[in-house]
């Protein structure tokens, strides 16, 4: 009869314990998204045409590809196409290209281009947390190359780094 009290202790206790230590392992969440998600369901984004001197078209649907990709993979928010809980817009309103650096015979060694989108973003839930920002982003490249050799890649790079900086704005504040 003992054995069977023991055994029937040390299974309680380890139930116990197991518990105890369940409760007190952190969780960690890699999106670091802080959406209250009972009271901000959806999420409306706009397309965000070209509003500059210098357009290259595709990139127009790479920036809204981009954006409502990274939002419907990293929140549990619908998207809409209007009047979402949380509203985001805007245009984009610089691309451009400079000459970075000059090489020993007077050329440009390397050419940086530029991206920049203004963002209007409308949080029906809380209203203090709107706002208007423009987020940029710069890729360089090697002059020998053609802008048309490394368009498409470097565009793509410069719009994840802006969609990751709106996404930190938004819904992770940081």
């Amino acid at each position: 009869m003992t054995s069977r009290k023991n055994k029937t202790y040390w299974k309680i206790i380890v139930v116990l314990l197991a518990l105890t230590l369940q409760s007190c392992i952190p969780t960690f969440t890699f999106n670091a998204s802080t959406i209250n998600y009972e009271k901000t369901k959806t999420i409306s984004i706009d397309k965000f045409p070209i509003r500059c001197a210098y357009v290259w078209a595709p990139m127009e649907s790479m920036f809204y590809n981009t954006i409502t990709d990274t939002y419907g993979r990293k929140t549990k928010l619908k998207i809409l196409k209007r009047n979402g809980d949380l509203q985001l817009s805007g245009e984009i309103v610089e691309y451009s290209q400079t000459n970075k650096s000059v090489a020993a015979d007077g050329y440009s060694a390397q050419t940086q281009l530029k991206l920049t989108v203004n963002v209007r973003y409308v949080n029906n839930a809380d209203r203090t947390q709107d706002f208007e920002q423009r987020f940029s982003a710069t890729a360089d490249y090697d002059s020998k190359l053609s802008l048309a050799s490394v368009q498409e890649q470097l565009v793509q790079e410069m719009i994840t780094d802006i969609v990751g900086q709106i996404y930190n704005s938004t819904v992770a504040n940081w």
